[in-house]
């Protein structure tokens, strides 16, 4: 289910460097309409300058990572790549088995020299079932995701409220929406931002 929540929607990222920035919400922000890239491209046809999918080995600084389509996909991280994980990261941080979402420029042979990575990135929304300690449980479609506070990290907004590291305004059966990053072949996501509308 999670997996999905990585690896399905695409199109959903690929404005965040078009808006600026490499956190989460820019990422979930926008439709590839609205990027000047996505609007060469057909109606209905793949990007050819965005990839998504699961890194399956990392040699040098060259990525290879298949998609949710099965189509392999050669990414190679340069000087100027901004990768987020969590938050920004180096590439040492990129693992086998990380699912990622990557736009750049595609290359004459068919490899992206990526501008922006983002790894295990998840956007879900659900209601919490459970909190405690550090850790939420979330109903997402009737699927249970543990959600892990991460201390100076993890922010909440509340309605038009600005960003803060106190989470005691959540409660039981609180619907909320969760910007995070996956733990790979788990039902965990690490908290980046919890919006929640009260």
């Amino acid at each position: 289910m999670l997996r999905s929540a990585v690896l399905g929607g695409g199109a959903s990222v690929v404005a965040a460097t078009a808006m600026g920035s490499l956190g989460p919400e820019a990422a979930f922000a926008a439709n590839a309409a609205t990027t000047a890239t996505a609007q060469k491209v057909e109606p209905g046809a793949p990007d050819p300058d965005f990839a998504e999918g699961r890194i399956r080995s990392i040699k040098d600084n060259t990525l290879l990572v298949l998609g949710s389509n099965m189509v392999l996909h050669t990414i190679r991280v340069v000087d100027g790549t901004s990768l987020w994980k969590l938050g920004p990261v180096g590439f040492d941080q990129a693992k086998p088995g990380d699912g990622l979402y990557a736009r750049g420029v595609r290359m004459p042979d068919g490899m992206l020299a990526a501008e922006s990575v983002w790894l295990n990135i998840v956007n879900i929304k659900g209601h919490i079932t459970n909190i405690k300690g550090q850790t939420f449980h979330l109903d997402h479609n009737g699927h249970e995701v543990l959600c892990h506070v991460v201390a100076g990290t993890t922010v909440a907004i509340h309605s038009q409220s600005p960003p803060t590291t106190d989470l005691s305004m959540l409660k039981v059966s609180q619907h909320v929406q969760v910007l995070g990053a996956w733990r790979p072949d788990t039902n965990e996501v690490d908290i980046a931002t919890v919006f929640s509308p009260h």
